[in-house]
């Protein structure tokens, strides 16, 4: 069969030649439908009968196909100078390569979510949440300060810096770690809890000492300073409370 298919004579299925060469009927068939492979009509039986000039030209495409040469650019490739040709197929490769990149600027990123909060805030803000971590807050506080930081960075990134490296230096304090362990606790107390006073006052004692003795860094804007207190009062009615407290301590 292979001298009669040389000599032209049209005596495969479209099932036969798919798998002479190489390929499957489905494929042959969008091949039909993007122009790229000529269909013969239908003999006597019902059947389209294929060549060898159908075979050459369908292992033509699928050759520039397994190279990654796109469906749209094969028909013009199959055509071409060989000059156009080689130009073509640099263009091709370098729109190849910039896909490369970024795939693999995704890759990275997908690999990023395997370390937690570092898809989302900067590195200083990822490392000041793993010290939470690592201080035993719960992640539940912990996830609720990270999308605290995001919306903060998105509206007030120069402010947010300073607020975050102000926080990179209260964390080292361990009156202040054991502030914010009281208040991971009392997350879910209610805003009527008689511990609530207590915790109001050390908080408003270790914030004024600190003031008075550190440049208390750039003022939030009235919108931040809004957006930040309904991120934690929606979260906490105790914490709530605690900042009224606060407020109100001499």
């Amino acid at each position: 069969m292979n001298d009669e298919l040389a000599a032209g004579r049209h005596l495969l299925t479209i099932g036969q030649l798919a798998d002479y060469t190489g390929v499957t009927i489905k494929a042959v068939r969008v091949y039909h439908d993007r122009g790229l492979l000529p269909e013969p009509p239908r003999d006597s039986s019902g059947y389209r009968r294929y060549g060898a000039d159908h075979a050459i030209q369908l292992v033509k495409i699928r050759t520039l196909a397994e190279a990654g040469v796109p469906l749209a650019r094969i028909k013009e490739l199959l055509k071409a100078t060989p000059e156009r040709f080689s130009a073509a197929l640099d263009e091709i490769d370098h729109n190849l390569a910039q896909r490369a990149e970024r795939i693999q600027l995704t890759r990275q990123r997908i690999a990023a979510l395997d370390h937690g909060d570092r898809l989302f805030v900067t590195p200083e803000v990822a490392e000041y949440l793993d010290q939470l971590r690592r201080l035993g807050i719960s992640e539940r506080s912990i996830l609720l300060e990270r999308d605290l930081w995001i919306l903060l960075q998105s509206a007030a990134p120069q402010e947010a810096a300073a607020w975050i490296a102000d926080k990179t230096s209260a964390i080292t304090d361990p009156e202040f770690q054991q502030l914010y362990r009281d208040y991971d606790a009392a997350f879910d107390w209610s805003p009527h809890d008689p511990r609530l006073p207590e915790l109001a006052e050390r908080t408003h004692h270790w914030y004024g000492s600190r003031q008075a003795g550190e440049d208390d860094g750039p003022a939030p804007a009235p919108a931040i300073t809004r957006l930040a207190n309904v991120a934690a009062g929606a979260s906490s009615p105790a914490w709530t409370r605690i900042g009224e407290l606060a407020r109100r301590t001499p």
